[in-house]
């Protein structure tokens, strides 16, 4: 019988500590040709100012198959709910049998900010001691917890349109993480000296400019995965040497290039490679200390694909979850 679990189930199952490796993996087997993915068709809800998307995939390397169906709303966090809902569906590959139905909320919030965090151990230029977060939302809690797993950190700080946002959010990772995490008045604030800078808005309008970018820094680009979404500006996104999850993705997806290759001011020749390239050791990634490098991260079907899997085992090892029928 299938298994139904629940983000409960999921808190149990998952740590960041396991997510970083495999997300490493999952990207390098999909850049190396192990995974079958399309690129995922999406429908607007502009009357609601959201749109659902379905991100199917085969890991071929991992015998994993299945599909997450996302329903992005920013405007829910005002109402009160995640502006992140999702499901996924994990199949078994010889047989195409249902084997579990799962959340997909925080899996998409987890396996994001692991892929930050391999991404960053890889292409930080030197040792990540001070983290920006441009955002204080889902994502910027995911990406602190991540990042710890990789990094010694000594000062992070958040910045956020909304400023009581921004302190609720410093004193309750002061409170729970023992960090000194610190609010900043303005993104350039925030940015200044940083070591890694993650954007993690869903913002329309870059937060981020490229005059403000030192020598040496590395940026995670999460949040403007839609064409008409962006964070960084043309400076920002051209002064850096620009790694992608999927250049297929990218190119079609993502507004901080999808917007300047528009306006005839790069191109999509700009992007250097994907990071599982570099995983893979296909690609050198950073070759100099003082590079700006830019991940620019869509989310992708394969990583949701590769966490269920790995949600599942675990389920059935430990005895989470709960069966169900659907006859």
């Amino acid at each position: 019988m299938p298994l139904l679990l629940r983000e409960s189930h999921l808190h149990q199952l998952l740590t960041m500590r396991a997510l970083i490796p495999l997300m490493e993996q999952t990207l390098a087997a999909f850049s190396a040709g192990g995974a079958v993915q399309p690129l995922r068709p999406v429908v607007p809800v502009d009357a609601h100012r959201g749109f659902l998307a379905v991100m199917p995939a085969y890991l071929v390397t991992q015998e994993a198959i299945g599909l997450k169906a996302v329903a992005v709303y920013p405007d829910n966090p005002a109402r009160g709910l995640p502006s992140h809902l999702a499901t996924i569906l994990l199949l078994d590959a010889p047989t195409g049998v249902l084997l579990a139905v799962m959340d997909g909320r925080l899996i998409t919030e987890m396996r994001t900010a692991a892929v930050s965090a391999a991404v960053t151990a890889k292409l930080a230029g030197r040792p990540v001691r001070t983290l920006a977060l441009l955002g204080a939302g889902v994502q910027a809690r995911s990406h602190l917890h991540a990042l710890r797993e990789i990094a010694s950190l000594a000062e992070v700080r958040v910045w956020s349109r909304t400023r009581d946002a921004a302190d609720r959010f410093a004193a309750e990772m002061r409170e729970r993480l023992r960090l000194h995490v610190v609010a900043s008045g303005s993104p350039r604030d925030a940015a200044r000296g940083a070591d890694v800078i993650c954007t993690v808005t869903s913002s329309r309008s870059p937060v981020l400019e490229g005059a403000w970018l030192e020598p040496g820094v590395h940026i995670n680009a999460v949040g403007a995965a839609r064409p008409d979404w962006r964070e960084l500006d043309t400076d920002a996104v051209s002064r850096s040497h620009l790694f992608v999850d999927s250049r297929a993705s990218a190119v079609a997806e993502a507004g901080d290039l999808v917007m300047p290759v528009r306006a005839g001011e790069l191109t999509e020749a700009h992007v250097l490679a994907e990071v599982g390239e570099v995983f893979a050791g296909m690609h050198p990634g950073r070759t100099g200390p003082d590079e700006i490098t830019l991940f620019e991260s869509v989310g992708l079907a394969v990583e949701d694909v590769a966490s269920a899997r790995l949600a599942y085992e675990h389920a059935l090892a430990r005895g989470i979850g709960d069966n169900f029928s659907l006859e």
